[in-house]
């Protein structure tokens, strides 16, 4: 019996402001990705709370994907690149939880993006199926 390919599931959190919009402009322009993700909007890029990446990962997802807009576009000024900072900090987080850094992903894409966020989404998700399943998901780490 052939065994069945590893589909990762990815949590996308966006931006409400442009990457959001962008995610949606490439559902609503038919532009091909993946299904994999499953969008989370916040208000900010800059809202992510480094607990919520650590238990999007205890929670079941494969990989995680953070999403703003453009460093210097951002609504709320400063936000993206207070995202910067901490997406730097637990990119190096992640070898001490037993997760591979490239299982957490930034991208930013703008609302008229759409290319660049199913782009991203597809990397995404091509790289994580390389890892294969979340090693948090088998209770391990």
């Amino acid at each position: 019996m052939p065994r069945k390919r590893f589909e990762p599931s990815i949590l996308a959190f966006t931006c409400n402001w442009c990457s959001y919009g962008g995610a949606d402009l490439a559902g609503i322009s038919r532009i091909q990705h993946p299904p994999n993700a499953k969008v989370i909007r916040l208000m900010c890029s800059g809202r992510i709370d480094p607990i919520m990446v650590i238990e999007a990962f205890k929670g079941g997802a494969d990989g995680v994907m953070v999403t703003g807009c453009h460093p210097g576009d951002c609504h709320y000024a400063t936000g993206n690149f207070r995202t910067q900072v901490r997406f730097d900090a637990l990119k190096m987080a992640m070898k001490s939880m037993g997760l591979h850094p490239d299982r957490l992903k930034l991208l930013w894409a703008s609302a008229s993006e759409g290319q660049q966020w199913a782009d991203g989404i597809t990397t995404m998700t091509e790289t994580v199926r390389l890892l294969g399943p979340s090693p948090l998901k088998e209770g391990g780490a």
